[in-house]
Formats: C-alpha cells, structure tokens, sequence
C-alpha cells in the first residue's frame, strides 16, 4: 500500500492535478475566513460594476490628513478619463465624414493624437452630418474646452440653522487622501454580478456547492455501478442479462437528456443541491457498472477466486475479499470521473434553467445562468462569466489530470517508462 502511494506521488500528472485540486480547497476554505458574510447579499446598486477598489467621495471629503503629490502624467490621464468612450467614437465619425482619416487609422484610446486632430480640423460653420448633429459637435466642442480648466474644488455644506452654506474645504487636483483614513473603503477583485453582490464571494461559496453536489452524485453513480458490476460481472446468468438489458437500454437513450427530463418534472421549489445531485447520481452510473462488469469478468476465473469458491466462502465475501481489492484502484478513478461529470452535469442543467432553486442556493453553473440572462457578454462584463468558466475548467482539467496519472500507475500497459 505504501508502495502503490509513492508511486502515486510520484506520477506527475497525478501530483500537478491534485496541487490544482487542493489549491481550489484551500481557496474555498481559507477565503471565507477573511471575508465573512452572506456571498447573497447586495451590495452594490448598480449591475455588473467592474474589479477594483472603491472609496466613499462622502468620507473622503471628511478626511482631515491629505496629501499633495505631483505626479507627472497626472492632468494627461485626468483628460483621458473625462473623454468618454462616446465622445472619442464621435470625434473619430466626425474626421472620417470630413475624410480626414479613414476609420480604424487612429486609435481612439490616445487621447492626445485624437484631441489634435479635433483642434486642426474642427469647424464650427461646417456641414457635416444632420443639423441634430452640427450641435450635438458644438456642445462636444464646448465640452472639451471644459476639460481643460483646472479651477479648484469648493465643498460646501448646508446650514439648516442659519439657512447658508458653509464652506467646509478647497479640493484641488494635486490633493490625495490615503485609503486606510477613508472611513469607507471596498475592495472588489471581481466586481459584482448582476444583482451587485461580490463576485469573488459568491464564486467562493458557489465551488462549495458544486463539488458538494459533485461528490454527492459520484458517490451515488459509484455505489450503484460498482455494486450492479459486481453482481452482473461474477454472477452471470439470468442476473447479468437482466442487469445488462436495463445498461443497455439507458445507453442508448443519452444520459444528459434522461437528466433533463427527470429535472424537469421536479418542481423548482423541490429542486436543491441535494435533490440535484441523487438525480445526477442516479442517471449517470451505466458506464460504470459497464466497466466494473468487464473488469470483475475478466478476475472471477482466477486462481485465488476457483479457491474460494471450492473452499465454500460465502458470494459476499467471495466479491468483497478477492475480486474487490483487484478493483479497488479501477473504482477510484471512477469515482473522480463521476464527481468531474457530477460538476460538468449540474451546470449544464442551471443553464438551461432546470439547476437548484435560486432564491437560497447558488453554483457555479447558476452563476453562468445569471451571467446569460442578463447579457453579461454584451455588456462588456466579462468578470461575470470568464472567472466561472476558468473555475469549472481548472476542477475538471484537475481531477482528469488525477485520473490520468492513477490510471497509468495501475495500468501497467499506460506506464511510462
């Protein structure tokens, strides 16, 4: 035994699958200590807010230690944030109707060779476009020129009791406050999702659910396979052709589309993480008790079971001390299948919108739900929808990658030499 695990750990597909594996572990165990809280609650307003850090402009107009910095790019980067993305399309329209440039020939995002193509070739008595869009030009003209002007910031606060406002502070644009004097201050890796709840929690906890839901259906297409394998491998007869007839009837029909109707039929007030996995366990054993019924065949015949037999050990015993121990190995690449598949299975059914009810409980495959419904794709939100399929992928790509190096451990036709 101590022999089979060095060889395990030996194996490098084996050891780089279970780094990723453990390392998705370690993520969903450690996170939530430092980040504690309900991963359902909202706490943004606003859908699809992106990754970064944010600080109340409430509390850090209060903050009574500031900082001056100058720093060198400092107004460049202040004018290219006040230039919308739609005020650069705009002005690159503007230079390809006057056929100044053709499109696609300057880049928008460098915003001093785009502002000086505007200053050069702008004319306000020009009759470029619709009369709606010679002033919609004027006002961007207008705008820009606004831009420019880097008069300091005036806070003032209402007085109820006198009835005035009373000037509290002068902010101007070399004046920085530190984040750790900001009352308020959230950081957000992964931005929010469509309801604006943190991303990287909900992401956490949702792993959580889905290798629950993983190991629950495993198991249970394991046990059932494992167990109709062994019974139709070593009893044969009447048993195997009825235990057979039932595997290959299912194998004809898909499994994915026996799930789906199984899911379908289950109200979504019943369907939780549980409910789904025993109905992914119980329609995804056929190719296990497949395999386990070849390998227990191609064993009942040996030397070691004919003994057994002839010393009268009872059919229980027969399968649990001399076939199964053979298998052992067999099983458990199986079951790492089945978790894999367990995973995949779930977030193919939350997306077509027959996973676990979401009003108390959330997967990964869910989250990829949400993501669609709400266009996450087109709204640039990539945050919503690249972590989940990156997540999914590593669990997959993992176990598989454990599966592989079991397999050519115990396989001695697979061994590398």
């Amino acid at each position: 035994m101590k022999n089979q695990l060095r060889q395990v750990f030996r194996s490098g597909k084996f050891l780089t699958g279970f780094i990723l594996f453990m390392a998705v572990l370690l993520l969903i165990t450690i996170y939530p200590i430092f980040n504690p809280g309900d991963p359902l609650r909202m706490i943004g307003l606003d859908s699809f807010q992106k990754p970064g850090t944010y600080v109340s402009l409430y509390d850090s107009l209060n903050v009574n230690k500031t900082y001056t910095f100058k720093l060198p790019e400092a107004a460049e980067k202040r004018i290219g944030n006040k230039l919308s993305a739609e005020d650069r399309q705009n002005i690159l329209t503007y230079l390809t109707r006057l056929e100044i440039i053709e499109e696609g020939e300057v880049d928008i995002d460098d915003t001093h060779a785009l502002l000086e193509l505007w200053w050069e070739h702008y004319d306000p008595e020009s009759r470029v476009g619709t009369i709606a869009d010679r002033r919609y030009y004027q006002r961007l003209d207008s705008r820009i020129d606004n831009i420019f002007v880097s008069e300091d910031l005036q806070v003032v606060e209402y007085d109820g009791e006198i009835d005035e406002f009373i000037h509290r502070a002068t902010v101007s644009g070399d004046t920085y406050v530190h984040t750790d004097d900001v009352a308020n201050v959230i950081y957000l890796p992964l931005g929010t999702d469509n309801f604006g709840r943190d991303m990287l929690k909900l992401l956490v906890s949702a792993i959580g659910t889905s290798l629950l839901i993983g190991l629950v259906a495993g198991t249970i297409a394991t046990v059932i396979g494992l167990t109709l394998g062994l019974l139709a491998g070593y009893a044969g007869g009447i048993i195997d052709d009825i235990i057979m007839f039932f595997v290959n009837l299912l194998t004809v029909i898909p499994g994915f589309v026996i799930l789906i109707l199984i899911s379908y039929s289950i109200d979504q007030a019943a369907r939780g993480p549980t409910t789904v996995a025993i109905v992914i366990g119980l329609t995804s054993w056929v190719w296990t008790t497949r395999s386990v019924r070849s390998q227990v065949m191609s064993l009942r015949g040996r030397d070691h079971v004919n003994l057994s037999k002839l010393s009268g050990h009872s059919l229980p015993r027969i399968i649990l001390s001399d076939i199964l121990p053979y298998i052992a190995s067999y099983v458990v690449m199986a079951f790492i299948l089945q978790v894999s598949s367990g995973i995949l299975a779930e977030a193919g059914l939350s997306v077509l919108g027959l996973g676990p009810r979401t009003s108390e409980t959330f997967t990964l495959g869910l989250m990829m739900s949400w993501a669609m419904q709400y266009t996450a794709h087109l709204q640039g939100a990539w945050w919503a929808y690249y972590p989940v399929v990156l997540v999914i992928a590593v669990i997959s790509f993992s176990l598989n990658l454990m599966n592989t190096g079991l397999d050519q451990v115990f396989n001695p036709q697979l061994r590398e030499s």
